[in-house]
């Protein structure tokens, strides 16, 4: 759709609220069980009632009721994850943590963040309608390798399904409510079609989504982080396909290929705020300097499974990704160099191009023992090359770095009795980075750099036990550990001192995070819920930190703990409440006394949230979902970053037509007006003083044929 290139005649959109009475009649319940379902992201196939540590199951249902709120890949995670930061509401994600670390990312088991030079990009790699759930592993662990010192986040995408030929298609308009005019309309529409013939099964989806202007609560439009890259005024589309062959009753052969791209439309420029005034940031029409910020993104993957290969079950994958995420131009003094231009005149922006291939094979002997014991081991290979450029003048910004990692590692489940599962496992990393010599850039003193090699060889290890009591009760508890490097891209592009070698940068030292957690878990009844205690430690931690406007890491000792709790009430088979709580305080030793006495940031830790919501089914055709999060006031140590905290409502229905389904859903239903977490906790900057979006309103439809 070809955009208005001036501003249509606003008008305010009436909102229609329809009252419903509650049902209070709590009906006759079935005996509730704990639930039983497989998590892939394990690599030992655990069900979610015997894991040690928390794990959470995202489904379709869930992600598709999400998305007719808010398309952002971000934003869906922060509705349903309470323990995930709230969203940003940009492209560029940096500071949206799990618990308060950086979780690590997968599609299909294929890792999207990037060792070498992590970009805050990593959840925007995917269009979340390829997906048929989200498996949520909280807390450090090393089971799928590098990154994950704050959990896992696997993306599973789409399955064929029975059927020669299925299709489908959807298609939705949002708009604010405020302010409408063409610039506003955001269209989205997607098709898939899918099916078996034989041995044979297949299937392809296509999503093209066309982000409009986004206005805030009173009317104003938002501010476009022209450097970062916004979801506002974007294009993005992807291709998902996958070709399967079932080589007998029990060997599968499949290959599958994602292909993303997401570009900003560069139709605006930022207007800077004020926080003294309480002015947020917001746009005025204009050409930004440089090409617009995008990222495009390829992920391929080929997996065999055998579930008898001489009496065990083989799992072997290989996989490859190509990554390119564009920021914005911009004049900063990192940037400035004579030889191209006067100081403070050189608008330039950089680029991260990282490409990834790799294999995972798993190994599975479950019925040993009388089938009490199951084994799971393997082995992982990682090869990572990665760079970040200037795109404007081809300057080096990051030098080409190699990483290259070989991880064996072995997992036991043991039932010691019928009431009590012992978890335990260890993993062994042996890596090696690689950078050649190098020149800074000109702000950091054009010094030379000597290249050089370091090797990380770790063994890391978990433990766990959970233990049923009785039916429908859980307590469990784990040791995990998780392995990362640091950002090996900003420690490098910092270096400002001469006679630097690459071997003996103690700032790529690797971080292992020691993660614990003890909890019960239960079902009773109509109720269903838990509750556990959580805390990660790390010696040498990887703070986030902004100095001069540019994103710098500090290794301190750094513990995060807290508390995580949610309760779910089915009030009758058509009606069900959950209420969620997660409570986060993170702290670190600033002065490298071996205490902990500073506070993080909204850089490095969420705020403490509430989240609850009521999915109801008041006839066959009419169902609704509300959901209601509050995000509780936080103070830091610097007396710049204060979180005011805030309340946000939406609400979703759908009527069931005789072909196809209606949806309709708002977003922040009440209107709220308010400061986003991370301009208001992480970064004192008027550029990116940015308020949340205002209300919404979405009209779709969808059809399965």
């Amino acid at each position: 759709m070809k955009r208005l290139t001036s501003r249509a005649r606003t008008r305010t959109l009436p909102l229609l609220a329809i009252a419903v009475p509650l049902p209070f009649t709590v009906y006759a319940q079935e005996p509730a069980q704990l639930e039983t379902v497989v998590v892939s992201a394990t690599r030992s196939n655990i069900t979610t009632d015997k894991s040690p540590q928390t794990v959470q199951v995202i489904t379709q249902e869930q992600i598709e009721q999400q998305l007719s709120i808010s398309t952002n890949a971000s934003d869906v995670l922060s509705n349903l994850i309470p323990s995930y930061t709230p969203s940003r509401g940009k492209l560029t994600g940096s500071g949206e943590t799990l618990r308060g670390r950086t979780p690590l990312i997968l599609i299909d088991g294929v890792p999207q963040s990037n060792p070498i030079r992590p970009t805050g990009r990593e959840v925007h790699t995917i269009d979340y309608s390829m997906l048929e759930r989200i498996e949520v592993i909280q807390g450090a662990n090393a089971v799928n390798g590098l990154g994950a010192t704050g959990g896992v986040i696997n993306l599973v995408t789409k399955r064929p399904e029975d059927g020669t030929l299925n299709q489908h298609i959807d298609v939705q308009m949002t708009m604010p409510t405020e302010r409408v005019d063409g610039d506003g309309l955001s269209l989205r529409t997607t098709y898939g079609l899918n099916g078996r013939q034989g041995a044979w099964d297949y299937l392809l989806s296509l999503s093209y989504d066309d982000q409009g202007t986004y206005r805030d609560a009173k009317g104003r439009l938002i501010g476009v982080d022209n450097t970062q890259g916004d979801m506002m005024d974007s294009r993005s589309y992807d291709v998902l396909a996958k070709l399967g062959y079932q080589i007998d009753g029990k060997q599968r052969l499949q290959m599958s290929v994602n292909r993303y791209r997401i570009k900003n439309n560069a139709d605006y420029l930022s207007v800077t705020g004020n926080r003294q005034l309480g002015i947020p940031t917001t746009s005025r029409e204009g050409t930004p300097p440089g090409s617009a910020p995008r990222n495009d993104v390829w992920t391929s993957s080929v997996n065999y499974q055998n579930t008898d290969f001489a009496g065990m079950e083989l799992s072997v994958m290989a996989f490859n990704q190509e990554f390119e995420g564009l920021f914005g131009a911009t004049n900063t003094a990192t940037f400035q160099d004579v030889r191209f231009a006067p100081l403070g005149t050189l608008y330039d922006q950089s680029r991260s191009v990282a490409s990834k291939y790799g294999s995972k094979v798993t190994l599975t002997k479950s019925d040993l023992m009388d089938r009490r014991l199951k084994l799971t081991g393997g082995f992982d290979t990682l090869f990572d090359k990665g760079k970040q450029d200037l795109y404007g003048t081809g300057r080096t910004y990051v030098p080409e770095s190699k990483y290259n990692n070989l991880s064996l590692f072995g997992q036991a489940e043991f039932q010691l009795t019928d009431a009590l599962t012992v978890h335990g496992g260890v993993r062994r990393e042996d890596a090696e980075l690689k950078v050649g010599s190098y020149r800074t850039l000109a702000a950091n003193n054009g010094v030379l750099v000597e290249g050089g090699k370091i090797d990380f060889k770790d063994t890391v290890y978990n433990a766990g036990l959970v233990y049923t009591p009785v039916k429908g009760l859980s307590l469990f508890g784990s040791y995990s550990e998780g392995f990362g490097i640091p950002d090996v891209g900003r420690t490098l592009r910092s270096i400002n001192q001469p006679g630097q070698r690459i071997d003996n940068l103690s700032a790529l030292q690797p971080i292992i995070t020691e993660s614990k957690e003890v909890g019960v878990r239960g079902a009773q009844g109509a109720f269903d819920g838990s509750l556990s205690y959580f805390q990660s430690d790390s010696d040498l931690g990887a703070r986030v930190t902004s100095v001069g406007g540019v994103f710098l890491t500090a290794r301190e000792k750094t513990r995060i703990q807290g508390v995580d709790a949610s309760v779910g009430f089915k009030i009758n088979p058509q009606h069900k409440v959950k209420l969620s709580y997660v409570h986060t305080r993170g702290r670190y030793d600033s002065d490298e006394n071996g205490s902990l006495d500073a506070k993080l940031d909204g850089l490095n830790v969420s705020p403490d949230r509430v989240v609850a919501s009521w999915s109801a089914d008041w006839s066959r055709e009419v169902s609704t979902y509300v959901q209601v999060q509050h995000a509780f006031t936080r103070s830091f140590d610097e007396s710049a970053k204060h979180f005011s905290g805030y309340t946000l409502v939406d609400a979703a229905l759908r009527y069931q037509l005789p072909k196809g389904e209606l949806k309709f859903a708002i977003a922040n239903l009440f209107n709220e007006d308010y400061i986003t977490y991370y301009s208001q906790s992480a970064l004192v900057e008027p550029d990116r003083y940015f308020a949340g979006r205002g209300r919404t309103l979405t009209i779709g439809y969808s059809l399965y044929f």
